[in-house]
């Protein structure tokens, strides 16, 4: 397992997610048309069925794969931080991929999307998020962040109520 030390973090909101899913919608809209979209599971769950809805595209599959360490995701110790494992396929598609989008939240350091490529290398790559290790495997992006930057989806978060400071509150994290 190789251990990635990440400098800074990134949150992205539902309403930012929204919008650049749609907006990867409309350049993939240009592209198309297409028989379906296959979701990599379980970040490209979301985008899949946001791009679905937008281009009306009924057919979903996934392709199931796990490549981080579940246990330390997001661990916080003088920045996040998280352990690569092995890149297991947990269930694939039938087929190469041709006519298909193929979906995903993020193209991090390459290694799931290089094993996914080969199950379907006749798909249409999109992801909404890469980072440079990653970014020459897919066919598009939406916006690139730093191979440093350890990015907070919605989904893996939780929204608090943040008591004022002069209530007692305090600061978390500094710029």
């Amino acid at each position: 397992m190789v251990r990635i030390p990440y400098e800074d973090e990134i949150i992205i909101s539902w309403a930012e997610l929204h919008r650049d899913a749609r907006y990867l919608s409309e350049m993939l809209h240009l592209k198309g048309p297409w028989k379906g979209i296959i979701a990599v599971t379980r970040g490209g769950l979301v985008p899949a069925a946001l791009v679905a809805r937008e281009l009306d595209i009924r057919l979903v599959d996934t392709v199931c794969v796990t490549s981080y360490d579940a246990g330390t995701a997001g661990e916080m110790r003088g920045g996040p931080a998280t352990v690569q494992g092995e890149v297991k396929v947990l269930k694939g598609v039938a087929g190469d991929g041709d006519g298909y989008l193929l979906i995903d939240d993020l193209v991090d350091t390459g290694r799931t999307a290089q094993i996914v490529r080969k199950l379907l290398p006749k798909a249409y790559f999109a992801t909404l998020y890469a980072k440079p290790a990653g970014r020459p495997i897919i066919d598009f992006c939406i916006k690139e962040f730093k191979q440093e930057k350890w990015i907070h989806f919605p989904w893996d978060i939780e929204y608090r109520f943040a008591t004022p400071i002069k209530e007692g509150g305090r600061v978390t994290s500094g710029p």
